[in-house]
């Protein structure tokens, strides 16, 4: 079991339940558990570690908005995604805790300007070029930080894509990208026994917030919560790149 102070794994559960929520409700909005755990854990640690609850939220995604998804788009972007899981691959394997913490606090200050950016822009954004794109950055991110996650929406914000079709193609992509990305992550000794340990204690907490995020997706102020999330995202980046 990793040793952690007391206040280190109240962050983590806040983490955790926080990724149950974004899975049901608020796509993108794991950003801020990426930065918790990133911030208490090694950084390549806390990839692993954050990829095991988020395939616990994917499995309540699926089964809320299953129906939902646009297999059209999702082959679309399957090249693209598959070399940009490849490229991050590479540089997570390469990398040290260092230059992948800092790295993700760069990642997640460029989503959030291209993302407000966008959002003061009425184009929609279609075809190969996008699709290419938007898809080998939204692998590499979500490779080396599970960042994926504010990439996807921005592409699915730029083609106009409609709020349950959003919610179900984003949740098939992430279950499968998430369950591609395991058996590398395991491959370079990311997936250790302690890192196992402490998702199993978690892991109750991201379906307590799956469930809860279900509940709420249709009540939730949208607008306020986005701000909300890219404030804390804003911060936590800013604090992994000191």
């Amino acid at each position: 079991m990793i040793d952690l102070a007391p206040w280190a794994w109240a962050l983590l559960a806040l983490a955790a339940f926080n990724a149950g929520i974004s899975k049901t409700a608020i796509p993108g909005g794991a950003t801020v558990s990426v930065v918790i755990l990133a911030s208490v854990l090694p950084a390549r640690t806390s990839t692993a570690a954050m990829l095991l609850l988020f395939i616990v939220g994917d499995v309540f995604a699926l089964i809320a908005y299953r129906r939902h998804a646009h297999w059209r788009t999702l082959l679309r972007l399957a090249p693209a995604v598959v070399a940009g899981l490849l490229l991050g691959f590479a540089f997570l394997a390469l990398g040290n805790d260092a230059v992948v913490r800092r790295t993700i606090g760069v990642i997640l200050l460029v989503m959030i300007g291209i993302t407000l950016w966008r959002r003061r822009r009425s184009q929609r954004s279609h075809g190969p070029i996008a699709a290419a794109s938007y898809g080998t950055l939204a692998g590499f991110t979500t490779m080396v930080a599970n960042a994926g996650g504010p990439v996807m929406s921005m592409y699915f914000i730029a083609t106009r894509t409609p709020v349950q079709v959003f919610l179900g193609t984003s949740a098939w992509f992430f279950a499968i990208v998430n369950l591609v990305k395991v058996p590398f992550l395991a491959g370079i000794g990311l997936v250790t026994p302690a890192v196992l340990w402490m998702d199993l204690l978690l892991a109750p907490l991201v379906v307590v917030g799956a469930l809860l995020g279900i509940r709420l997706a249709k009540r939730m102020p949208q607008r306020l919560f986005e701000r909300i999330v890219i404030v804390l995202t804003i911060a936590g980046a800013l604090y992994l790149l000191l």
